[in-house]
């Protein structure tokens, strides 16, 4: 009944291919009024010390309608003012923004199957009982691996941190349940290279970065830029700051398929608006309409309570972004760092909340702010056609 709804509310919205503009909310169909909610409840986060600060982009239909940045983007070792160009690195965003699509052009290509055994490419991952994990199930979690690499012990290099999750060993049976793992997407990375034989920082530059014009993502942000980056905290007494938060990316040399991106609101826009056209933008194309079906919709093993698409969260413990109001169907991802983006495919809304969480101590919390900045732009949905229109059908 899930799929046979949203896909009957896809057919009555079509894609139109839309290049990001700014615009009036009331252009496309929501209230400035209700938006303009959004300064009083992101304001209220930053005096309570969930944040220092954060940038805000909405789009509905193409427009950008509301675009803010507030508080700082650094505290230490000096106070400086957050800026709608700041720089975030967007921490696990890397998983949909450049690792999952990356996949999906080899599949396109003819080069990987979702539904093959990992082993098929990666013949040294069938170790200790992982002979039978397939594509699809590190895109969506279900591999029964653990979350993350042993960091307990030294070690480092891309490499090795490969070996080590060739040697893993499944904490539970695949496809049996939802386990969120990041070693998942250092696999994945790893079949991007063995496939394509290029490291996916390459491969994502080539092949989505650059053709869409994302002129400020990038893993490995050279140190001229560092400037334009929010901090986030000390590691070894010094504070990072261009240099990957994650410590298996950094250990692994800050290319990984779960972390490492640094990006921009806008250019974040930018994807999130590809993925609401269907796989294009600005006449470049991506992915196809298909593809970004499969992303998008419940990949989760049958009667699974937890529902991941390809990369994209659907409805599991993470889906906060989701808010109250954004109907499941709607899909995005977080970052540990603070970051987020949520697209509704419905309204055709999507929502980025990026903030600097982390600093400078690691100890903000911005869970309850994502679920209620979503609430607000959800309720500031004047028209949706789409929907009256089912509820029509349906009645």
């Amino acid at each position: 009944m899930f799929l046979r709804g949203l896909i009957f509310l896809l057919l009555l919205n079509p894609i139109q291919a839309q290049v990001l503009s700014s615009g009036k909310p009331e252009d496309v169909g929501m209230s400035s009024e209700r938006l303009a909610r959004l300064d009083e409840v992101i304001e209220a986060s930053i005096a309570q010390e969930e944040t220092p600060g954060a940038v805000v982009l909405v789009a509905r239909q193409g427009r950008i309608v509301y675009r803010k940045s507030f508080g700082h983007r650094a505290l230490v070792p000096r106070q400086e003012a957050m800026t709608l160009d700041t720089l975030f690195d967007v921490a696990s965003l890397t998983k949909v923004i450049a690792t999952t699509p990356s996949i999906m052009i080899l599949v396109e290509e003819g080069k990987v199957s979702l539904t093959d055994p990992v082993s098929k490419y990666l013949p040294s991952f069938a170790q200790h009982g992982k002979g039978s994990i397939t594509v699809v199930q590190l895109l969506t979690h279900y591999s029964g691996l653990r979350p993350d690499l042993d960091l307990d012990q030294p070690w480092e290099g891309y490499e090795t941190a490969i070996e080590l999750a060739f040697q893993e060993k499944p904490i539970a049976p695949p496809g049996e349940r939802f386990i969120y793992s990041d070693i998942n997407y250092i696999v994945l990375a790893e079949m991007v290279r063995e496939v394509s034989g290029q490291y996916l920082d390459e491969f994502a530059a080539q092949r989505i970065f650059l053709p869409l014009e994302m002129t400020k993502t990038r893993f490995l942000p050279p140190p001229q830029i560092h400037d334009q980056i929010a901090p986030t905290d000390y590691r070894d007494g010094r504070m990072l700051r261009g240099v990957v938060h994650d410590q298996t990316t950094a250990r692994m040399g800050g290319v990984a398929g779960h972390a490492g991106v640094f990006s921009t609101v806008e250019d974040t826009a930018i994807y999130a608006q590809m993925i609401l056209d269907g796989g294009r933008y600005n006449g470049v194309r991506i992915l196809s309409p298909l593809s970004v079906l499969q992303m998008t919709i419940p990949q989760s093993p049958a009667g699974a309570t937890d529902w991941r698409g390809l990369g994209f969260d659907i409805r599991t413990p993470f889906s906060g972004p989701r808010g109250d109001l954004f109907p499941v169907g709607s899909f995005g991802h977080t970052g540990y760092t603070g970051t987020s983006l949520w697209i509704d495919p419905f309204s055709e809304v999507f929502v980025i909340l990026f903030t600097n969480r982390v600093h400078s101590d690691g100890g903000g919390s911005v869970i309850a702010l994502r679920k209620r900045v979503a609430s607000v732009v959800a309720a500031s949905v004047m028209d949706l056609p789409a929907v009256e229109e089912y509820y029509y059908h349906r009645n």
